[in-house]
């Protein structure tokens, strides 16, 4: 059985054993990462740090958090893709972690919405799926995923209800599922309720770490311990839940590669 990590950050100045958990993850059947940038700083980190290593790939984002801060991710953004690929290198897979968090507010919703609307239009520019962060923001969400008629992308670490599970399954949105998965039991409902179809697996290294290993710093390799959460909690097999997952985050992320 293989795994993706389809979210992580462990191309980050903050992560300490970068390439040690990048062998722990190859080793453990983890055999694909996307390291996820928040900002053009972690986006250009999170390049360079793939063209050193087989296996991983790359998301350039602003995350919500960080758009009142935001300079020109525009030029960043496109010099980093169409040097991509001019060198052939095919390394950039997504746009993203971007969205809308109202839980903390660290930055202006109107901020937070006008870097959407850039974010999704420079996907929409280069036909890249997008990773969205949403947090207590669907409801300004969803008019503004609307207006970008065909993207597609995941809703990265899901942990809302049902009602907005169903809507984004009829968007054609897949499932971002992480290590609170693993904890969260007031949710056990909507994880027990996301068709194979819709699931990708993720980590969010070095954040939300699963159980067992709360306490610890979280790494890609530990996205087994997720895969074993949900197909005991979906009741099927291991093996068909890595060949969906797969599946699913090679339609996403690499049908072009």
């Amino acid at each position: 059985m293989t795994w993706t990590d389809t979210h992580c950050h462990i191309h980050e100045d903050r992560y300490e054993d970068k390439n040690g958990a990048y062998t722990r993850a190859m080793e453990g059947g983890v055999e694909r990462l996307i390291c996820v940038g928040t900002d053009e700083k972690s986006s250009q980190q999170a390049v360079e740090f793939a063209r050193n290593h087989e296996n991983i790939w790359v998301s350039l984002g602003l995350h919500p958090h960080d758009t009142a801060a935001a300079t020109n991710i525009v030029e960043t953004f496109t010099k980093l893709i169409e040097k991509d690929k001019k060198d052939h290198v095919d390394k950039i897979v997504a746009i993203g972690e971007c969205g809308l968090d109202y839980f903390y507010n660290h930055s202006p919703r109107e901020k937070q919405i006008e870097l959407l609307h850039i974010q999704l239009s420079l996907a929409r520019k280069y036909d890249l799926p997008v990773i969205f962060h949403v947090r207590e923001g669907f409801d300004d969400f969803w008019p503004i995923f609307e207006q970008y008629k065909g993207l597609r992308g995941v809703l990265h670490s899901y942990t809302d209800n049902l009602t907005n599970l169903d809507k984004a399954l009829s968007h054609g949105l897949y499932i971002g599922v992480n290590g609170i998965a693993t904890f969260a039991k007031d949710r056990t409902d909507v994880y027990k309720a996301i068709p194979l179809v819709a699931l990708l697996l993720e980590t969010d290294a070095p954040f939300l770490t699963p159980v067992p290993h709360r306490g610890m710093v979280n790494e890609p390799a530990f996205v087994t311990h997720i895969a074993h959460y949900i197909a005991n909690l979906q009741s099927i097999s291991l093996e068909e839940l890595s060949r969906a997952t797969e599946r699913n985050a090679t339609k996403l992320f690499f049908s072009n590669k």
